[in-house]
């Protein structure tokens, strides 16, 4: 994708009971596609509003993380409300959801015909509405333990001149420390596919998945002393995560209103299931461009694939 010219910035946002299952198969930090359709539900308040803007990549950078979890031993659980009983008296079926506590930056790539002085009104607007929404499942709520003048947020106008654009980005990763953004690295699972395929023709991106998911423990017995040393094995290095990254076509597409009990009878129906790859967690001050932790969507609606992209590697490829 093209270059990103300016950017909206929503410092240090405390999110209360965020949803920390991001998928039937991972945990941990709230799916992408979450902070996706926050960021399109922004768009269409700001329009609402009668501010037209365009919003079409947005990034996430984690200061803090506080998951309501039990602590120790090889079994954690999620803390769970009580809910109250049924007519019968019974246990109500309702399904609860991990959640979890967050610190996070918010930045999106934002296009507007506006002014310098419209652009912060935009932007503190921005912030308004933000602050009454909902992302991720949780609640934004003030912090405490940040200064009010580091939580405004901002519209950054990136310079044409790429030296000038630079120290620009500088200044801005430095305010994000410390921190972590989430990034996609499709292509270590790709690699790890085909490593795990030359040592096993029967190994499948499947296995390649797991094998990066979790932590694994090597033994190494020396020959002379006969020690016994285990050792993690670490494939690559890095803070690798597994991540969903959308969603795959399973049936066709019904027309809106055939499926009975759809959550949305106006829009068309299909059903899906998701689809996932390895992710990184990088520290701001390894990114060279605002595009490096920019999340968009790139469906591919002949393939019936709906999913998320993120061009870090394709970018560090290149330079």
């Amino acid at each position: 994708m093209s270059n990103v010219n300016n950017l909206l910035v929503l410092p240090r946002l405390r999110v209360q009971n965020a949803n920390a299952i991001s998928s039937p198969m991972t945990w941990g930090f709230p799916a992408m596609s979450a902070f996706v359709g926050m960021m399109q539900a922004l768009e269409r308040k700001l329009a609402a509003a009668d501010m037209n803007v365009s919003l079409e990549r947005v990034g996430v950078v984690c200061h803090d993380v506080e998951a309501q979890a039990t602590e120790g031993g090889y079994t954690r659980a999620f803390h769970l409300t009580r809910n109250p009983v049924d007519k019968t008296g019974g246990t109500a079926s309702i399904v609860e959801e991990g959640r979890m506590h967050l610190d996070i930056t918010l930045i999106f790539a934002i296009d507007a015909k506006a002014s310098d002085e419209q652009r912060q009104h935009i932007a503190q607007q921005a912030g308004d509405i933000v602050a009454g929404m909902r992302i991720a499942g949780g609640s934004v709520m003030p912090n405490p333990q940040v200064s009010p003048d580091r939580q405004g947020p901002r519209w950054l106008a990136l310079d044409d001149d790429p030296s000038e654009r630079e120290k620009q980005f500088k200044r801005l990763k430095r305010r994000w420390l410390p921190g972590f953004a989430l990034v996609l690295r499709d292509d270590r699972l790709s690699e790890h596919s085909r490593t795990l395929q030359a040592e096993d023709e029967n190994a499948t991106a499947l296995d390649a998945w797991l094998d990066l998911s979790r932590l694994n423990h090597q033994c190494h017995v020396d020959a002379e002393d006969d020690e016994v040393r285990w050792e993690i094995r670490r494939p690559y290095p890095g803070w690798l995560v597994p991540i969903p990254v959308g969603y795959s076509a399973i049936s066709e597409q019904f027309e809106p209103g055939s499926v009975a009990n759809a959550r949305d009878t106006q829009v068309p129906f299909r059903f899906v299931e998701s689809i996932y790859s390895i992710g990184e967690w990088v520290s701001p001050h390894r990114l060279t461009s605002p595009e490096d932790l920019l999340w968009y969507v790139d469906n591919d609606l002949d393939a019936g694939l709906y999913r998320l992209n993120n061009d870090y590697i394709q970018r560090a490829q290149r330079t």
